[in-house]
């Protein structure tokens, strides 16, 4: 959510925000979470007394489990099969050191991810920058350098951070849809099909290298204990939901908007590519190519449904035994937190009080300027920072009632008007959007009869 103009930060500024923004970024912090994790069993084999000291070894990763099986156990592999295979079969009993392993090699998976995808995507705007002047012409117009406008947007995208160096978002190109069509890719690989694509790679990789690890991934999801690795099934309705909710909003938006403002001066290929990458923005990532004040009530409200979503969101029906097994032992894990969790609200009950805060912060504008500071404004930016997204309508003087003389239009969100305690509710809510996996299950104490 910016207060503030983007072009106003310096080239080291920006090199700053970057830094903050990929390590900040859900696929990184995860892969930071997987490698503490393979340091906790370690320390778990300490405890037990499974291996005697980890530092002795001249490696970082620990003593062979083969090393602590009688000799008698062990059969010596045939020739031709890898280490990987002869270790699974021989140790299938010995779940905790296979475990390690495909923990770590999955902790490598995702870095390997998440670098070669902003790699690639780095390169390719910097190539299309080098074969289109027009494009390379409005960064020199704003003093952008060209690698740093791309390295900033790629990691922007890939994290759904919804920051572009430029006052104006992603407008100033929205004639250019070959880079269009080059962030779509990050956005999508980077937030909603991340387990889909993670699955995928994983699969491959098992067909070539690291057969046992990649096998014990691909069917002990649970037990891997990584939470965007999903069973393939939910993946696949993943993919489809995601794809669903995208077409649901091209046609919304092409059926009120094709011959509005907001996509005025594009041709027909150029609105096509625009309205995918609006729609495929709308979830989690917040980029957009249009003035969102401009465009129909109806779309912002199905802007505000998508950006409520959690990123996996998807329709996955499920038997009713397996769904019976799993409320049983969700049940179980729950007993000792039934009283605290009696008490906590559900997520959309928080936004409502988060919502009515605001209003309240800023009931004189709301008086005061009420086509800026309307209620439908004000919902989208809450539900916008609980989602992490980073849409908002912004400002306009040319929509207040009586004209300030001293207002200056700025490029900047919504919130940047607003009272410092709405700002600071607004940053609870940020918080609270990126926390929210921690209290999905909220609120089911309360009964709607």
């Amino acid at each position: 959510m910016s207060t503030v103009e983007m072009e106003v930060f310096s080239n080291a500024q920006l090199i700053i925000i970057t830094i903050l923004m990929f390590i900040g970024g859900e696929v990184f912090t995860s892969m930071v979470g997987l490698h503490l994790k393979r340091s906790k069993i370690i320390r778990t084999w300490k405890s037990e007394g499974k291996i005697e000291s980890v530092e002795s070894e001249p490696s970082s990763s620990p003593p062979h489990p083969s090393h602590q099986i009688e000799l008698g156990i062990v059969a010596v592999p045939e020739p031709g099969v890898t280490r990987f295979e002869s270790r699974l079969d021989v140790l299938d009993s010995h779940r905790p050191f296979i475990k390690y392993d495909a923990i770590n090699f999955l902790g490598f998976v995702v870095l390997g991810y998440l670098l070669v995808i902003q790699i690639l995507g780095t390169m390719s705007v910097l190539l299309y920058f080098a074969f289109f002047p027009s494009a390379q012409n409005v960064l020199k117009q704003k003093g952008l350098k060209t690698f740093t406008f791309a390295v900033f947007t790629v990691v922007s995208t890939f994290a759904s951070c919804g920051f572009v160096p430029t006052n104006e978002n992603m407008m100033v190109f929205s004639k250019n849809s070959g880079l269009l069509w080059i962030l779509i890719p990050q956005i999508l690989f980077g937030n909603t099909l991340f387990p889909s694509c993670l699955r995928f790679l994983v699969w491959v990789l098992g067909k070539k290298v690291k057969k046992a690890e990649a096998e014990y991934l691909l069917k002990n999801t649970k037990e891997a204990g990584y939470v965007h690795f999903l069973p393939k099934v939910h993946c696949v309705f993943l993919v489809g939901t995601v794809m669903g909710f995208i077409l649901i909003g091209f046609v919304l938006f092409c059926s009120m908007e094709w011959d509005s403002a907001a996509l005025n001066g594009l041709n027909i290929y150029q609105k096509i590519v625009g309205v995918i990458f609006q729609c495929v923005n709308a979830r989690h990532t917040g980029e957009t190519i249009v003035d969102l004040s401009t465009i129909a009530p109806a779309i912002l409200v199905f802007f505000v449904i998508m950006m409520y979503l959690p990123p996996y969101t998807s329709f996955l029906p499920i038997k009713r035994d397996e769904e019976s097994t799993s409320e049983s032992e969700e049940r179980k894990k729950r007993r000792k937190n039934r009283v605290a969790e009696n008490l906590i609200f559900s997520q959309l009950s928080y936004l409502v009080i988060f919502i009515i805060l605001i209003c309240i912060t800023e009931r004189k504008s709301l008086k005061q300027d009420p086509l800026n500071f309307s209620v439908l404004n004000i919902i989208v930016e809450v539900i916008s920072a609980y989602g992490n997204v980073g849409f908002t309508t912004g400002y306009s003087c040319d929509r207040q009632l009586k004209r300030d003389p001293n207002c200056v239009s700025k490029w900047y969100g919504f919130s940047g008007k607003w009272s410092d305690e709405g700002k600071i509710i607004l940053i609870i809510v940020m918080f609270f959007g990126r926390l929210k996996k921690f209290n999905m299950n909220g609120g089911r104490a309360w009964k709607l009869l």
